[in-house]
């Protein structure tokens, strides 16, 4: 299998490429993480992820295959991003107490041939949670990296999610399965 390049720093991006056994090595070049005005959200988060991808591509000499990705959290036609403290993580968790919104992940490979990009969507609910939840949960695990303020992986996860339609690793950041189809397609991976 030909080893790709993850274009991310992300803890759990990184876990779900090992639990999927894809050979990788991680490179990421700065890039901000600005939302151009007028994008609909899913080709908001595949932009992002673009971006990610070619700063890297730009930054090596060969020719390598890139997986870059972007996630965002959209309540209504509100995009929530990653909470500047604390406040604003309870505020933002706040918001999502029993409602439901769409985790996006934007996803693009570069690769040979050129760029294959896509969005996964996936719903999910939450349970009406109370202030000293809420609270409890931003000051336990501080989830200040991650797009709208939480980690299904974690407490919160197990205890305020009401339902999941869709890709459950979408949402911990990266739609795996529907990656490793497309580099199957691609003929990269076996």
């Amino acid at each position: 299998m030909t080893k790709i390049i993850l274009a991310s720093q992300s803890p759990r991006r990184k876990q779900l490429l090992e639990w999927a056994e894809i050979p990788f090595e991680i490179k990421v070049a700065d890039t901000p993480e600005l939302v151009p005005s007028g994008l609909e959200p899913c080709d908001a988060a595949i932009h992002i992820a673009r971006e990610k991808a070619v700063a890297v591509q730009e930054s090596i000499s060969e020719k390598r295959i890139i997986l870059a990705a972007d996630t965002m959290v959209v309540l209504g036609n509100r995009i929530i991003g990653k909470p500047t403290g604390r406040q604003d993580a309870i505020n933002i968790i706040s918001d999502l107490s029993g409602q439901e919104h769409q985790v996006i992940t934007g996803v693009v490979i570069l690769h040979s041939g050129g760029e294959l990009s896509f969005a996964d969507v996936t719903h999910v609910s939450f349970h009406e949670l109370n202030r000293s939840q809420i609270e409890f949960y931003v000051d336990k695990y501080k989830p200040y990296d991650k797009a709208g303020a939480y980690a299904i992986q974690e407490w919160i996860g197990v205890v305020g999610i009401k339902s999941v339609r869709g890709d459950f690793y979408n949402v911990m950041g990266l739609p795996v399965s529907r990656v490793v189809q497309e580099l199957n397609k691609l003929k990269i991976l076996v």
